[in-house]
């Protein structure tokens, strides 16, 4: 009998494509396929919170993210994008190869385009690659012409010039002590490389420049933070008791919120307001990822809380971090490449800028010394701009007297302090841009001895004056008197009541 062969296995597309003469895209071309689509979720959330002046958080933030997964691939494509991106634009809109379908996709097909005019062409791989490499003579063309219209030969030559720094800047790290001590993440870390303690900020460790640590166990778990010196003397310089009611106003990403925590022991309460929504689900990532449980984020707008709430009248210390230029951390953050930043290289809308930002930090201090049982505020920027810093304090020094706020020193042995345009500059600090690699502004204010303000917060957060709850103490007393007709009937009884009043 004739053995039947057994039914032949349906083939898979890919196969198919395969036989018909169609190469299977290799590993490579599988990881740039995907490093493209990254990179434009990245470039757009980059985009849109620019063209808002309100960032989700830097470049290198959020290409290091957790759902990013070719981190290196996605960076580059990122960066590259961004700083071709108007030569990119005018490219296209000359050779007019957009159709409504890939409008909607602008950001993959700018970062495609950069690819196929000064990346890498070999490897694209996609629909999107396809529609654009059909065109690609269109594209080559309105290049050829724009820089004839321009009057250059080379492409470099239509960038736009942009001063960077050419410092190198350790890389530091932030001990989270609410999940390790400092020592051990000393030990482990100096497994591999070179760690020093930092001598001024606690739970701080130094690593060499460019020490990549993006996927280091320790920063995955949470263990330990990337974050600048400058940047950790913020919530330092607060330094909240264990036990307190501390706001955190302006606080996404939340690097300083977890460090509140830690520097709290997870102990008392941490309200973190933040009006983004984007921006809110990053600082309860942060939040999550630190195991701050002390810590309850809010998306709230930080100027419509009422302070005489009672949900914020127990409130001993805030952290007011406004939104502010970034000119401290531009180029770690690389807002070089941002098109708000080249287009304020020509223009002077900068400077309306600053006005517009120094405007609003300062009523967000006003309304910080608003709050009835705070003892402690700290303003800081990562500003260079006098604006944005000295002026905003001078400016308000009245106002927080007038509250029972002076200054106080920030960090007493840090050498840079603030600038001489006012009295009290000595107890301001600041971080120098070239020396210290970022340029960070911190002023911290402390309340006066005040008995009289501490009993009306007191009265405002229990809702009823200390009167009132002594002539509810004395009720039993009064209950007593006025049954003195017991005397008469039960002598014993009320001498027994009487003694026991005495004592």
């Amino acid at each position: 009998m004739a053995r039947k062969n057994p039914p032949a296995k349906k083939e898979s597309a890919g196969r198919k494509k395969l036989e018909g003469g169609e190469k299977r895209p290799s590993a490579a071309e599988r990881s740039a396929y995907f490093a493209r689509r990254e990179a434009a979720k990245v470039l757009r959330t980059i985009l849109q919170g620019d063209s808002r002046r309100r960032a989700v958080g830097s470049i290198k933030s959020l290409v290091y993210s957790p759902s990013v997964r070719n981190k290196k691939a996605t960076f580059a494509l990122v960066c590259e994008t961004l700083k071709h991106l108007p030569v990119i634009k005018d490219i296209l809109r000359a050779a007019n190869v957009l159709n409504s379908k890939w409008k909607k996709q602008e950001e993959l097909i700018c970062i495609i385009a950069y690819d196929i005019l000064f990346g890498q062409e070999a490897s694209l791989t996609g629909d999107a690659e396809k529609f654009l490499l059909f065109r690609k003579d269109e594209l080559q063309s309105a290049l050829v012409h724009l820089l004839a219209t321009k009057g250059v030969k080379h492409i470099k030559d239509l960038m736009p010039l942009c001063k960077t720094s050419d410092v190198s800047k350790p890389r530091y790290v932030r001990v989270n002590t609410l999940k390790m001590d400092t020592e051990s993440a000393f030990l482990e870390l100096s497994k591999h490389y070179v760690v020093h303690k930092d001598e001024m900020v606690p739970d701080l460790l130094k690593l060499p420049p460019g020490t990549d640590l993006h996927q280091h166990p320790l920063i995955l778990c949470g263990t330990i933070f990337m974050q600048g010196r400058a940047s950790s003397m913020v919530a330092v310089g607060l330094w909240p008791k264990p036990g307190w009611w501390v706001l955190d106003a302006c606080s996404a990403p939340g690097n300083k919120t977890v460090h509140l925590a830690a520097l709290m022991k997870g102990k008392g309460k941490i309200i973190a307001c933040e009006l983004d929504e984007q921006r809110v689900k990053r600082l309860e990532a942060t939040v999550r990822l630190a195991g701050a449980t002390n810590v309850k984020v809010k998306h709230e707008d930080f100027l419509k809380l009422n302070p005489e709430d009672p949900c914020y009248s127990k409130i001993q210390a805030i952290l007011l971090d406004p939104s502010c230029s970034g000119s401290g951390t531009a180029i770690d953050r690389l807002d070089h490449l941002l098109p708000s930043y080249t287009a304020g290289l020509d223009d002077n809308t900068n400077s309306d800028r600053l006005r517009k930002l120094a405007a609003f930090q300062k009523k967000a201090l006003e309304h910080a010394f608003s709050f009835p049982a705070v003892e402690r505020i700290v303003y800081s920027t990562c500003s260079i701009h006098q604006i944005e810093n000295e002026d905003v304090i001078k400016s308000l020094l009245p106002l927080a007297a007038s509250y029972g706020f002076q200054l106080a020193t920030v960090i007493p042995q840090w050498p840079r302090r603030g600038l001489p345009v006012l009295d009290g500059s000595q107890h301001l600090l600041r971080t120098d841009l070239i020396e210290d690699g970022e340029g960070f502004f911190i002023a911290l204010f402390t309340r006066k001895a005040d008995h009289n303000r501490v009993e009306t917060a007191e009265e405002i957060r229990e809702g009823f004056s200390s009167r009132r709850y002594t002539k509810k103490k004395k009720k039993p007393v009064n209950y007593f008197f006025n049954k003195k007709f017991r005397m008469l009937l039960h002598p014993p009884f009320l001498m027994r009541q009487y003694r026991s009043c005495k004592r």
